[in-house]
Protein backbone atom coordinates (compact mmCIF):
# COMPACT_ATOMS: atom_id res chain seq x y z
CA UNK A 1 0.00 0.00 0.00
CA UNK A 2 1.09 3.57 -0.60
CA UNK A 3 2.00 6.01 2.20
CA UNK A 4 -0.82 8.40 1.20
CA UNK A 5 -3.38 5.59 1.32
CA UNK A 6 -2.22 4.60 4.81
CA UNK A 7 -2.32 8.25 5.99
CA UNK A 8 -5.84 8.62 4.60
CA UNK A 9 -6.92 5.47 6.42
CA UNK A 10 -5.47 6.74 9.72
CA UNK A 11 -7.21 10.09 9.12
CA UNK A 12 -10.57 8.34 9.35
CA UNK A 13 -9.98 8.03 13.09
CA UNK A 14 -11.15 11.27 14.72
CA UNK A 15 -8.70 12.56 17.32
CA UNK A 16 -8.40 15.41 19.72
CA UNK A 17 -5.81 18.09 19.00
CA UNK A 18 -2.95 18.69 21.43
CA UNK A 19 0.01 20.99 21.76
CA UNK A 20 3.11 19.31 23.17
CA UNK A 21 5.44 21.81 24.89
CA UNK A 22 8.86 21.64 26.49
CA UNK A 23 11.60 24.01 27.58
CA UNK A 24 15.33 23.86 26.85
CA UNK A 25 17.80 26.45 28.16
CA UNK A 26 15.00 28.90 29.00
CA UNK A 27 13.42 28.69 25.52
CA UNK A 28 9.91 27.18 25.21
CA UNK A 29 8.98 25.07 22.18
CA UNK A 30 5.63 23.67 21.10
CA UNK A 31 4.24 21.43 18.40
CA UNK A 32 0.76 20.31 17.42
CA UNK A 33 0.12 16.59 17.71
CA UNK A 34 -2.74 14.15 17.82
CA UNK A 35 -0.81 10.96 18.67
CA UNK A 36 -1.52 10.84 22.41
CA UNK A 37 -3.23 8.38 24.75
CA UNK A 38 -3.39 7.28 28.35
CA UNK A 39 -1.39 4.19 29.34
CA UNK A 40 -1.74 3.52 33.07
CA UNK A 41 -3.51 4.72 36.21
CA UNK A 42 -0.89 3.36 38.61
CA UNK A 43 1.48 4.99 37.97
CA UNK A 44 -0.29 7.70 35.96
CA UNK A 45 1.31 7.37 32.52
CA UNK A 46 0.54 8.74 29.06
CA UNK A 47 2.24 8.30 25.68
CA UNK A 48 3.01 10.75 22.88
CA UNK A 49 4.47 9.91 19.48
CA UNK A 50 7.09 12.19 17.91
CA UNK A 51 8.54 11.73 14.40
CA UNK A 52 12.23 10.91 14.09
CA UNK A 53 12.86 14.11 12.13
CA UNK A 54 10.87 16.49 14.35
CA UNK A 55 12.91 19.12 16.19
CA UNK A 56 10.78 18.40 19.27
CA UNK A 57 12.34 14.93 19.59
CA UNK A 58 15.75 16.13 20.77
CA UNK A 59 14.21 18.95 22.78
CA UNK A 60 12.19 16.50 24.86
CA UNK A 61 15.25 14.29 25.26
CA UNK A 62 17.27 17.29 26.49
CA UNK A 63 14.66 18.59 28.92
CA UNK A 64 13.35 15.25 30.19
CA UNK A 65 9.88 16.78 30.57
CA UNK A 66 6.96 17.97 28.48
CA UNK A 67 3.34 19.03 28.70
CA UNK A 68 0.33 17.80 26.79
CA UNK A 69 -2.32 20.47 26.26
CA UNK A 70 -5.71 19.25 25.01
CA UNK A 71 -7.10 22.13 22.95
CA UNK A 72 -10.65 23.42 23.13
CA UNK A 73 -12.77 23.99 20.03
CA UNK A 74 -11.93 27.70 20.41
CA UNK A 75 -8.18 27.04 20.04
CA UNK A 76 -7.84 26.16 16.36
CA UNK A 77 -5.51 29.15 15.93
CA UNK A 78 -3.12 27.75 18.57
CA UNK A 79 -3.13 24.41 16.78
CA UNK A 80 -2.31 26.09 13.48
CA UNK A 81 0.50 28.16 15.03
CA UNK A 82 2.26 25.10 16.45
CA UNK A 83 1.65 23.08 13.28
CA UNK A 84 3.49 25.79 11.31
CA UNK A 85 0.31 26.64 9.37
CA UNK A 86 -0.05 30.16 10.74
CA UNK A 87 2.58 32.80 11.43
CA UNK A 88 2.31 35.22 14.33
CA UNK A 89 4.27 38.41 14.92
CA UNK A 90 4.39 38.20 18.68
CA UNK A 91 6.05 35.41 20.62
CA UNK A 92 3.49 32.94 22.00
CA UNK A 93 3.13 33.28 25.76
CA UNK A 94 2.92 30.06 27.77
CA UNK A 95 1.64 29.64 31.30
CA UNK A 96 3.41 27.37 33.81
CA UNK A 97 2.28 24.25 35.58
CA UNK A 98 5.08 23.58 38.02
CA UNK A 99 8.30 23.55 36.00
CA UNK A 100 6.54 22.91 32.69
CA UNK A 101 5.20 25.35 30.07
CA UNK A 102 1.50 24.89 29.26
CA UNK A 103 -1.04 26.46 26.88
CA UNK A 104 -3.45 28.87 28.56
CA UNK A 105 -7.13 27.85 28.52
CA UNK A 106 -6.46 24.32 27.22
CA UNK A 107 -9.16 21.87 28.32
CA UNK A 108 -6.51 19.76 29.98
CA UNK A 109 -2.91 20.58 30.85
CA UNK A 110 -0.70 17.64 31.80
CA UNK A 111 2.77 18.23 33.22
CA UNK A 112 4.93 15.13 32.60
CA UNK A 113 8.43 13.84 33.05
CA UNK A 114 9.88 11.32 30.61
CA UNK A 115 9.39 7.89 32.17
CA UNK A 116 10.52 5.80 29.21
CA UNK A 117 11.25 6.03 25.49
CA UNK A 118 10.71 3.52 22.68
CA UNK A 119 11.73 3.85 19.04
CA UNK A 120 9.13 2.28 16.76
CA UNK A 121 9.46 2.66 12.99
CA UNK A 122 9.90 6.32 12.09
CA UNK A 123 8.63 7.65 15.45
CA UNK A 124 9.69 7.72 19.09
CA UNK A 125 7.11 6.98 21.75
CA UNK A 126 7.67 8.94 24.95
CA UNK A 127 6.00 7.50 28.00
CA UNK A 128 5.31 10.40 30.34
CA UNK A 129 4.67 10.20 34.08
CA UNK A 130 1.99 12.77 34.89
CA UNK A 131 3.10 14.94 37.81
CA UNK A 132 0.29 17.50 37.76
CA UNK A 133 -2.79 18.45 35.78
CA UNK A 134 -5.39 21.18 35.33
CA UNK A 135 -8.87 20.59 33.87
CA UNK A 136 -11.24 23.14 32.31
CA UNK A 137 -14.80 22.84 31.02
CA UNK A 138 -15.57 22.98 27.30
CA UNK A 139 -15.62 20.98 24.10
CA UNK A 140 -12.44 19.68 22.44
CA UNK A 141 -11.03 20.60 19.07
CA UNK A 142 -11.31 17.53 16.80
CA UNK A 143 -9.28 16.55 13.73
CA UNK A 144 -10.69 14.11 11.18
CA UNK A 145 -9.99 13.47 7.49
CA UNK A 146 -7.57 16.41 7.31
CA UNK A 147 -10.03 18.97 8.74
CA UNK A 148 -10.70 20.61 12.08
CA UNK A 149 -14.11 19.75 13.51
CA UNK A 150 -16.30 20.30 16.56
CA UNK A 151 -18.28 17.82 18.58
CA UNK A 152 -21.99 17.65 18.00
CA UNK A 153 -24.21 15.78 20.43
CA UNK A 154 -26.36 13.10 18.85
CA UNK A 155 -29.98 12.88 19.87
CA UNK A 156 -30.54 10.01 22.23
CA UNK A 157 -32.69 7.16 20.93
CA UNK A 158 -36.28 7.46 22.08
CA UNK A 159 -37.24 5.18 24.95
CA UNK A 160 -39.19 2.11 23.92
Amino acid sequence: MEDRQFRNAMGKFATGVNVIATEVDGEVYGMTANAFMSVSLDPKLIVISIGNHAKMLERIRQSGRFSVNVLSCEQQEESMIFAGQKQVEDKFEFERLGDTPVVENALCQLSCEVYNEHTEGDHVLFIGKVNDLVLEEGDPLIFNCGKYRRLEALEEAASK
